[in-house]
C-alpha cells in the first residue's frame, strides 16, 4: 500500500502566501474596474489646491496615508501627513484654506477624523475621501469620494486590514502618477527632489560635475610638444585638448598619441602634428550615466564637453564614479 505523502510546513506556508497575493491582486483588478469620473474630480480638486494636499487617516489607514503623502511630495505635488488625533489638539492649524484634504478610512466612521472633517467644512477646504463603505459618515461629508469595491481581506479571518489597505495604497499611487503626468513632471524635476540616493544620481548631467575654466587642459595647434607635456602633467587628465583661435576643439592628444609618436623628434613637433582630430565630445546636458556607458564602450578615460563648437568642460571617468554613477 502506497503511503500518502503529507505536505511539508514549508509547502503550507507558500500556499498561504500565494493565496494572500492572489486575493490582493484580485482586489486591485476589482478596484481598477470601478474607477469612474470621481477619480478625475479628485485629481481636479488636488490640482487646484494652491497649498498642499493634506493626507490623513488613523491606524493602518494612517500608515498608508503617510506613504501616499510621501509619494505625492516626491512626484511634484506638495503634500503632508497630519495625524487626525493630533489635529484635534492643535494640529488643525497645519491645514489652511489653500489646501486640499485626502482622508482615508475603510469603515468611513473613524471617530478621530470628525474634528478634522468639520474643520474642512468650516473653511470650505476640498475634502476627498478614500473609503470602503458607501453611505458612511466620511463618504457623505466628502466633496469627492473614491469608494473601494467590496473586498474580502486576505486574512483568513477576514479581519486584518490587508486587501483593503493594499487597495488604498494603490489608489494613492494612481492619484500621484496621474497628477505627475498632468503636471508634466520631468526627469529633471524628479532629480531635483531626489538629490540623494541612486534615483537622483541617475539624472545627474555632465554640466553638474565637469571641470571648467583654467582647470581644463587646453593648448593651441601651434603649441610646442614640450609645453603640451607640461600641461598634461600639470592638469592630470591624461590628455590635452587642442583649440583653434576661435576656441573650437579641433583635436586631442592622449597618452596613446604620445606612445605612437615616441621618437627622438617628438619634442620638436607642434600639437597639431601629434593630435587626433575630431575627438569624442559630449553635450553639457548629457546624462552622466549615459556618458559612463559610452566612455566604457569607447575605452576612453576623459571626454571634453562641447556646446556650439566651444569647449565648456572636461570630465574624467573617475569623476563619474566618485559621483556614484554606475
Amino acid at each position: 500500500m502506497t503511503a500518502v505523502k503529507k505536505p511539508t510546513p514549508e509547502a503550507g506556508d507558500i500556499a498561504v502566501a500565494r493565496r494572500v497575493l492572489m486575493a490582493e491582486a484580485a482586489g486591485l483588478h476589482a478596484l481598477a474596474a470601478t474607477l469612474d469620473d470621481s477619480f478625475v474630480r479628485a485629481l481636479d480638486a488636488m490640482q487646484r489646491a494652491t497649498g498642499r494636499v493634506i493626507v490623513t487617516g488613523m491606524g493602518k489607514s494612517g500608515h498608508v496615508a503617510r506613504k501616499i503623502a510621501a509619494t505625492l511630495a516626491s512626484t511634484g505635488t506638495p503634500a503632508q501627513y497630519v495625524n487626525p488625533g493630533e489635529a484635534s489638539h492643535g494640529d488643525l492649524g497645519m491645514i489652511t484654506g489653500n489646501d486640499a484634504v485626502l482622508a482615508l478610512s475603510n469603515s468611513g466612521e473613524t471617530t478621530e477624523l470628525s474634528d478634522l472633517v468639520a474643520h474642512t467644512r468650516l473653511l470650505n477646504i476640498p475634502l476627498i475621501a478614500i473609503v470602503g463603505r458607501r453611505g458612511s459618515a466620511l463618504d457623505m461629508a466628502a466633496d469627492v469620494s473614491l469608494v473601494l469595491p467590496e473586498l474580502a481581506e486576505a486574512c483568513s479571518l477576514n479581519l486584518a486590514p490587508t486587501t483593503s489597505t493594499t487597495a488604498m495604497l494603490a489608489l494613492g499611487d494612481a492619484l500621484s502618477v496621474a497628477l505627475l503626468e498632468r503636471q508634466g513632471f520631468s526627469p529633471e524635476d524628479f532629480s531635483a527632489l531626489h538629490p540623494g540616493g541612486q534615483l537622483g544620481r541617475r539624472f545627474i548631467k555632465l554640466s553638474h560635475i565637469m571641470h571648467t575654466g583654467d582647470a581644463m587642459p587646453m593648448v593651441g595647434p601651434d603649441t610646442p610638444m614640450s609645453e603640451v607635456l607640461l600641461t598634461m602633467s600639470e592638469k592630470s587628465f591624461g590628455c590635452v585638448g587642442i583649440a583653434d583661435g576661435d576656441g573650437r576643439l579641433v583635436g586631442i592628444i592622449t597618452d596613446g598619441d604620445l606612445r605612437r609618436h615616441m621618437d627622438g623628434s617628438l619634442l620638436d613637433r607642434r600639437a597639431s602634428e601629434v593630435m587626433t582630430p575630431n575627438p569624442l565630445t559630449m553635450l553639457p546636458d548629457t546624462l552622466a550615466a549615459a556618458a559612463l556607458h559610452t566612455m566604457n564602450e569607447r575605452k576612453v578615460t576623459a571626454v571634453f564637453v562641447v556646446q556650439d563648437g566651444r569647449t565648456r568642460g572636461i570630465v574624467k571617468i573617475h569623476d563619474l564614479l566618485r559621483a556614484g554613477i554606475v
